[in-house]
């Protein structure tokens, strides 16, 4: 098992490195991918993952499918979104509107806070081919950008909570 290193470990503190495009179909981000998509995995109550938080300070999030609806193929029966891959992630549009919203992590646990976050958002990045896509998000999706954004600079989202207690998954988010 990949693991997700929790707070107080140096790397989730540091500013991640930007990946040089010419390196993003390398053996080596690919990897880093895998090992991501492997630690997400693990997690069931995990909607994204950033690189730092598997000790890879790179400027590389990836979100879970399970956070897109499931859709239905034609023949009726549904299958699971793709994680989508983010790699040198730029939020490009915030709303002004913002909301206090419920939030935990992977690398701080057990611990969930309420954190001011914009209602929507758009990023720009690169996929796991290299392709620039910009990306548009509300509610879970726009915060989902921003706290991965927060981990790609050091920032963990208890620098910005109010509120911050011990709990569980099921006890949040019911």
């Amino acid at each position: 098992m990949i693991e997700i290193i929790q707070d107080g470990h140096p790397t989730l503190r540091l500013k991640a490195k930007v990946v040089p495009i010419k390196d993003i179909q390398t053996e080596n981000i690919k990897h880093i991918l895998k090992d991501m998509r492997k630690a997400l995995n693990s997690q069931d109550d995990g909607v994204a993952i950033a690189a730092p938080q598997i000790n890879s300070s790179l400027r590389i999030f990836m979100i879970s499918g399970k956070v897109f609806s499931h859709r239905s193929s034609h023949d009726g029966t549904h299958e699971l979104e793709k994680d989508i891959t983010c790699i040198n992630p730029v939020i490009t549009k915030m709303s002004r509107d913002k909301k206090l919203v419920a939030e935990g992590c992977l690398s701080v646990r057990p611990f969930y806070g309420h954190v001011r976050r914009a209602t929507r958002a758009s990023i720009e990045a690169y996929d796991e081919d290299g392709k620039k896509f910009l990306l548009e998000g509300t509610g879970l999706l726009a915060q989902i950008f921003q706290h991965e954004i927060d981990h790609l600079d050091g920032i963990l989202f208890i620098d910005k909570a109010k509120n911050v207690h011990e709990s569980t998954p099921e006890e949040e988010f019911k």
